[in-house]
């Protein structure tokens, strides 16, 4: 019997070139397979595996992977920082669809795809016999592999702002991603994400990225800044996060109750 061929087409780029609407994106920081099962299965377009600032490492990364590709959801990986080292471990474990905070210039964004690039177009380092290769069960995956990478630059400075016609510019940016958190501290209104200032920046953005044909993701702070941000019509919009559904439903309901233990 002929071996299966292993397929790599990336998920995310298939749904977002498919889509003729936004994609429902969630944020997941709780690093639990179980969560990410559930997730998976609710109805997101894609989840995003925080390793910056949730205590998510590659072995973790590589089981929430392996969950996700039994689930209908794409998955997007978010590094600790724009790191050749992190970059290649990634790749190899099977990542394909980065995202990579605090891009504030093209040159940052070129050493990122140079990193995801073998030579003689970049600098990644040569091995076969990895995960993301299905251990050598892709034979071309050396030629191949290029086209099954997404990398997703993030805009949350005000010079990743100034610059970012420059970072669009690069070969092999595919996408930026608006992070409005950082976004309002760069401008001098930290704590403000879902404020009127950061969300008019954001949207007052998004012409330049279409104007390249590249696509905008962003996050949401709010659930009216996530009607905002749908209703403008960018590709993928973060409206959720999970730590935040867990804790904050948490909190609701034990208010609740504290308040009825309260009553005479």
């Amino acid at each position: 019997m002929t071996p299966p061929i292993p397929d790599i087409t990336n998920k995310m780029r298939q749904a977002l070139s498919a889509a003729n609407h936004p994609l429902l994106g969630i944020w997941s920081m709780l690093n639990s397979a179980n969560a990410t099962e559930g997730l998976g299965w609710s109805g997101f377009d894609w989840l995003l595996i925080d390793g910056e600032h949730a205590a998510i490492e590659l072995p973790q990364v590589i089981e929430h992977l392996r969950i996700l590709e039994t689930t209908p959801t794409a998955p997007i990986v978010r590094l600790a920082w724009n790191d050749p080292l992190l970059i290649k471990r990634h790749l190899d474990a099977g990542v394909t669809s980065f995202m990579l905070p605090f891009v504030q210039t093209a040159d940052e964004a070129k050493s990122a795809v140079n990193q995801m690039r073998y030579p003689p177009r970049g600098e990644r380092g040569m091995a076969l016999m990895h995960r993301a290769s299905r251990y050598a069960s892709v034979a071309d995956y050396f030629t191949s592999s290029e086209e099954s990478l997404f990398l997703i630059t993030q805009i949350e400075t005000e010079k990743g702002l100034q610059n970012m016609d420059e970072i669009l510019s690069v070969d092999g940016v595919d996408a930026v991603f608006f992070g409005p958190s950082d976004l309002s501290a760069s401008l001098g209104a930290p704590g403000q994400a879902g404020g009127e200032m950061v969300t008019s920046v954001i949207l007052k953005a998004l012409p330049q990225v279409r104007s390249t044909g590249k696509f905008a993701g962003v996050l949401a702070a709010t659930p009216q800044q996530a009607d905002i941000f749908l209703e403008a019509g960018f590709d993928f919009v973060s409206v959720a996060n999970d730590c935040a559904l867990l804790f904050g439903g948490a909190r609701s309901i034990a208010a609740q109750f504290r308040k009825m233990q309260a009553e005479p």
